[in-house]
């Protein structure tokens, strides 16, 4: 069964209707990154931060999977199909695709302050101040803030370099480590950059670059790649 491994970034999302931290006019305009989203935050004003996540999670249940998370699963009745998402979201995992790396944490999910492997999922939208882990330590967001590594990038590069397919999703394919997965991707195989805000300064063998809303564009592609003969 031939792999497929699908990159997505900010903009799939935002076309449930999921505002992005950098939109202009977005719910995040009154925070800077360095305020809310840094280990640096956490120690100087914890309840800012908390603050900050549980709007993104209350936003994140208002929300639904469109149709390009919706197509992605069709992929699985005929390819072998992961993954790589620097969304912190899981419209993914509620459109119903099985194989999700999250490079960037997880929003709907806290983590101890003193045991990394120590993870919870949270229920309802609200991670408080008192919420403490089994060894009675705070529990913080389980996302990857600003300075932080990127622990599953790793995992990420292998899964890369076994793609028969690869698409991108909603991402400007400059924001690294992230940006610099398509590089481990082998020359030959065919990418697929899907975003409307694309640039041409993407230098990348067999890239097609489409600049239209992954609604849109993705469920077409879906249907070509169900089409495709495969030997």
């Amino acid at each position: 069964m031939k792999k497929i491994v699908v990159l997505t970034g900010a903009g799939i999302s935002a076309e449930s209707g999921l505002k992005t931290f950098r939109d202009d006019n977005g719910m995040w305009k009154n925070y800077r990154f360095e305020e809310v989203a840094s280990p640096i935050a956490w120690d100087r004003d914890r309840e800012l931060v908390l603050e900050f996540y549980n709007l993104r999670r209350k936003q994140l249940l208002e929300v639904e999977p469109n149709a390009a998370h919706k197509a992605l699963v069709k992929l699985e009745d005929k390819y072998h199909v992961k993954i790589i998402t620097q969304n912190v979201d899981d419209l993914h995992e509620r459109a119903g695709s099985k194989n999700i790396l999250h490079l960037h944490g997880e929003l709907r999910k806290s983590r101890s302050t003193v045991d990394e492997n120590l993870i919870y999922n949270i229920e309802g939208w609200e991670l408080k101040t008192g919420d403490k882990c089994e060894k009675g330590s705070q529990l913080r967001p389980h996302v990857v803030w600003f300075g932080e590594q990127v622990p599953q990038i790793v995992s990420a590069i292998e899964i890369a370099k076994q793609a028969d397919i690869v698409i991108v999703i909603g991402t400007s394919m400059v924001v690294y480590p992230a940006a610099g997965l398509i590089k481990y991707v082998p020359d030959e195989v065919p990418k697929y950059l899907i975003d409307p805000k694309a640039g041409k300064n993407v230098y990348v063998q067999n890239l097609k670059i489409i600049k239209d809303k992954a609604g849109i564009v993705v469920p077409h592609l879906v249907d070509d790649l169900m089409n495709i003969a495969i030997s």
